[in-house]
């Protein structure tokens, strides 16, 4: 997907670490105190728009054009104002107590937009757009969900692609051993069986670190329930963990250990190091369930194999189960929003509700690997990215899914994230059972 000559290849933690620590920095920080979203802000300059965003390289390179055909349109002064990972979700907090915080700032959505929402920091973009739905019928509505804060029209729009979680499969030994990619549950495990006794890794699995291990739980539980029942955990609603399919998917991943599905050794493997790709692409491994970005990881660290043997599957569906079989879990995007105390909030509304749409922003977006969350695209993704045939899988399935669930530990509050995560590797260890997880969880719920 990325130019790997300019850009590093996606990471999971590049696009949403930190998330979290907006909860976690809140606890022991003065409360956000704010303005309605319709007024402006006091004690603030006319310094022009400040735009914060993430550091990189190739993105940084697209904001900024965006702002400079902003400046046509919006005669302003505005930066781009680019941080680290590390630290942003501090920064912006304490930055948006004040008011001398940015105008526009990037955000993972989710439980991050909450505080803003809350405080009355975000612009609401329906009030201020009123009639006109342009700025929200631009994108795909499944990419909009995580920057939503109680069903609300979204705080933000996109300005990064989207990531779901997919299940990745080495074509070249399916072949070898007369298999194809599971598409159901019963053709997973009779899969899995089949390499067992082939004396193949059925799975690759990062079990060094838990998110890699929180994706079969999220895809099993997605398969099992819809996303109401989801809903109720994210929110915190007492006896939400005990939801039937959470045990269900637990014991479902029980089974898939003791069918040895990711081997012995899964709890020393790291993805950050590359073990898990490594196993999957040198053909010791015959599937990988990660987000999307791992097909540009592919893509520039074992180019052959993406080319010739690589193939790729939503996750398989689960006969009786009432989750929709075409709903996503993943990085729904990033976003822009706008904050109320901007000294001009219609320079922000011209940024983000005009230019994160425009044609060469995404166009920008499409060369530089991602796959944009804007409406009618395919052509465009056909003869600008550099591997259409994933790029238009990818804005399909998204296009197709009628709910796009944001990654369980960016959607949960620090604590409830920490816990589920360390009790989730007991799991897979088999160390503690499907309903000694679920009685720690409402504790902690």
């Amino acid at each position: 997907m990325a130019d790997t000559a300019t850009r590093p290849a996606h990471s999971r933690r590049r696009f949403l670490a930190g998330l979290a620590g907006i909860g976690a920095a809140g606890m022991g920080a003065a409360p956000l105190t704010g303005c309605s979203a319709l007024g402006l802000g006091t004690g603030r300059e006319a310094r022009g728009l400040d735009v914060w965003t993430l550091t990189d390289p190739v993105q940084n390179k697209i904001q900024r054009a965006a702002l400079a055909r902003l400046r046509r349109s919006h005669p302003v002064p505005a930066k781009l104002t680019p941080f680290p990972n590390t630290g942003y979700t501090q920064k912006l907090r304490i930055a948006m107590g004040t008011s001398d915080g940015p105008d526009v700032f990037w955000s993972w959505g989710g439980e991050s937009l909450r505080p803003y929402h809350d405080a009355g920091l975000v612009v609401d973009l329906a009030d201020r757009f009123g009639k006109d739905t342009r700025w929200r019928d631009a994108f795909l509505p499944a990419a909009l969900q995580a920057a939503r804060v109680d069903d609300r029209e979204p705080l933000g729009l996109p300005v990064r692609g989207m990531q779901p979680v997919i299940l990745f499969c080495n074509q070249t030994l399916f072949d070898e051993h007369d298999l194809r990619p599971p598409r159901t549950w019963d053709e997973l495990l009779d899969v899995v069986d089949a390499f067992v006794d082939a004396d193949v890794l059925p799975v690759s699995l990062a079990g060094a670190e838990s998110w890699c291990e929180l994706m079969w739980f999220e895809c099993i539980t997605g398969r099992l329930t819809g996303a109401g029942a989801l809903r109720k955990i994210f929110a915190g609603e007492r006896g939400s963990w005990r939801h039937p399919a959470i045990e269900e998917a637990l014991d479902r991943i029980q089974n898939l250990v003791r069918r040895g599905a990711f081997g012995r050794a899964f709890g020393s493997v790291s993805y950050g190091s590359g073990g898990a790709s490594a196993l999957f692409a040198k053909g010791r491994a015959a599937m990988h369930l990660m987000g999307s970005w791992e097909y540009s990881n592919l893509r520039n660290d074992h180019t052959r194999f993406t080319e010739e043997g690589l193939s790729w599957v939503s996750f398989p569906e689960i006969p009786g189960g009432t989750g929709d079989p075409r709903a996503l879990v993943g990085n729904n995007t990033n976003y822009l929003s706008i904050n109320a105390r901007s000294s001009d909030i219609d320079a922000g509304l011209d940024l983000v509700g005009t230019q994160l749409a425009a044609r060469p922003f995404i166009d920008a977006l499409i060369k530089a690997g991602d796959v944009p969350a804007a409406v009618g695209i395919e052509d465009r993704l056909s003869d600008l990215a550099p591997d259409p045939d994933f790029a238009l899988h990818v804005y399909r399935i998204v296009s197709e899914a009628p709910d796009f669930t944001l990654s369980w530990d960016q959607a949960m509050l620090p604590a409830v994230k920490e816990a589920m995560l360390s009790s989730l590797q007991q799991i897979f260890l088999e160390e503690l059972s499907p309903r000694q997880f679920v009685d720690a969880m409402e504790v902690i719920q």
